[in-house]
């Protein structure tokens, strides 16, 4: 795997017929290891152990249904009241980061309603607020820390 613009993860690696296996401590459980995965499991490691965001209000791979289709967002970020809070959307290093990436996202808020969006292909990161009153979604640069989050 490629260095990503994240702090360095230690990743609990095991090999399955000749395939690398990551264990995720979110869904507690070996998934196929990714470049996408990578991502992922480098990211939350990033927000759990740099940014102070607790493991136990997040989800990763979490499912929704829009229009009769199922979707699964790559994490959720939950409040205290179970409620989501944050979409983290994830692509491998070598996908751009753009405006269909930011759609599909806005397409699972759609259904989750949150006030963060934030997608990541581990080179670059974007985080966005959404203002519901005023309908306008704000680009903020860095990813705030848990205890920064605006309720």
């Amino acid at each position: 795997m490629i260095d990503l613009n994240l702090p360095k993860a230690d990743f609990k690696i095991k090999i399955i017929e000749s395939k690398k296996y990551v264990f995720d401590n979110l869904r507690r459980k070996y998934v196929k290891l990714t470049p996408e995965e990578h991502v992922r499991q480098s990211f939350v490691s990033y927000l759990t152990g740099s940014l102070g965001y607790p493991a136990g209000l997040m989800g990763n791979e979490v499912s929704l249904t829009f229009n009769g289709m199922k979707f699964r967002c790559d994490t959720v970020l939950y409040d205290s009241f179970a409620r989501p809070f944050m979409i983290i959307e994830y692509k491998a290093p070598d996908v751009t980061i753009d405006s269909e990436v930011l759609k599909q996202a806005y397409l699972y808020n759609r259904v989750l309603r949150v006030k963060y969006l934030v997608l990541s292909n581990g080179m670059v990161h974007y985080c966005f607020k959404i203002d519901y009153v005023a309908n306008k979604i704000e680009n903020i640069g860095c990813i705030p820390a848990y205890t920064d989050l605006e309720r």
